[in-house]
């Protein structure tokens, strides 16, 4: 049994899964194995998964009907005999020292997880690269080359992580947040998240699923190392979606969150995730976008369905800001309701 599985979903990537799965290749740290789920890629995804997989048995392949990222994950979790998880999207590629440092810090501190940062300067030089008709693929940034030294890392560790846990802003008064919810920041414990799945056919799949996983109140060390390249690909599903579509999967995932907080949140797990994860939502990704579509409209039917549903079990009663009470008053006029 491997120290770390790393979870790699892949469809139709064959321009970027060579780069990918180097980095994994290239990991100072090697106890781990690769589970790669081909999610019946069409292109030669597959043939460049062999290729690897006959190179080095640390590279597990898991093949299986196309059923969309969520899907690939879940498969991916099924197969992985890891005691840590990563996960990591095919189009993107790690830091040589990921495994390494991310692994002696959950040692060292005992935690459940270990967050990290992305580059924060890769995905907008990329994208002016591709403006410019420059290389994207084989580029990397200096920062990729750059050594860190294990003992020297600067770190925080909390047993509160809904105190620390955003979504695009940084709580009041914290220094070290985990920025973003995206499911790729972390080496995770298996079996703290073992019970848990992503919903199967959105985007933003990451929010309801780390909403589920603050639930069991797991213990987090993070630091702020640049260990994750975000690669801009324009093809892909999150990039390429329409708005309404967006809007509609965070309404989705905001409606599953909700619900199992009602159930199973106590009452200061809730306040928590309502302050620093709900309203964030609500308030920069569904409401500021609403007035830009009419309600009527059949792509806009099931974001509406979700929004009233919602406002029927009270999930916009506890607006405290003025940000989120102009929120409220953009969906129920999306809905056409009345603000409370």
């Amino acid at each position: 049994m491997a120290k770390i599985s790393v979870i790699i979903p892949v469809y139709n990537v064959e321009k970027y899964l060579p780069r990918c799965l180097d980095s994994v290749l290239s990991q100072t740290f090697t106890d781990w194995e690769a589970v790669c789920v081909n999610d019946g890629s069409p292109d030669g995804s597959r043939k460049i998964l062999q290729e690897y997989a006959d190179r080095d048995c640390r590279i597990k392949i898991v093949d299986k009907p196309n059923g969309g990222l969520s899907d690939a994950r879940n498969v991916g979790m099924q197969n992985a005999s890891g005691e840590y998880v990563v996960f990591l999207d095919s189009d993107d590629f790690i830091h040589p020292q990921t495994f390494e440092i991310s692994s002696a810090l959950a040692e060292r501190n005992g935690t459940d997880i270990v967050s990290w940062y992305k580059d924060p300067n890769y995905r907008n030089i990329t994208i002016i690269r591709h403006a410019l008709g420059l290389d994207t693929i084989d580029f990397r940034p200096s920062g990729f080359r750059k050594h860190f030294s294990p003992d020297r890392v600067k770190y925080a560790v909390t047993d509160n992580v809904y105190l620390h846990c955003t979504e695009l802003s940084h709580p009041r008064g914290i220094r070290w947040p985990i920025k973003h919810f995206y499911v790729w920041r972390h080496l995770i414990r298996k079996s703290v998240i073992a019970d848990v799945s992503f919903i199967k056919g959105i985007t933003f799949e990451d929010f309801p699923w780390w909403s589920e996983v603050m639930l069991k109140n797991p213990s987090v060390t993070i630091t702020r190392l640049p260990f994750y390249y975000y690669y801009p690909n324009f093809k892909s599903i999150d990039m390429s979606s329409s708005r309404m579509k967006k809007i509609t999967n965070w309404c989705i995932g905001l409606e599953r969150s909700y619900s199992l907080y009602r159930r199973h949140g106590d009452p200061r797990q809730t306040e928590l995730w309502m302050r620093n994860c709900k309203w964030p939502v609500i308030n920069k990704q569904i409401a500021r976008h609403l007035e830009k579509f009419n309600p009527a409209d059949s792509g806009s039917l099931e974001a509406k369905r979700i929004l009233s549903a919602l406002s029927q079990s009270g999930a916009f009663d506890d607006a405290l800001t003025a940000d989120d009470r102009k929120s409220v008053e953009a969906i129920m006029s999306f809905i056409g309701g009345s603000a409370v």
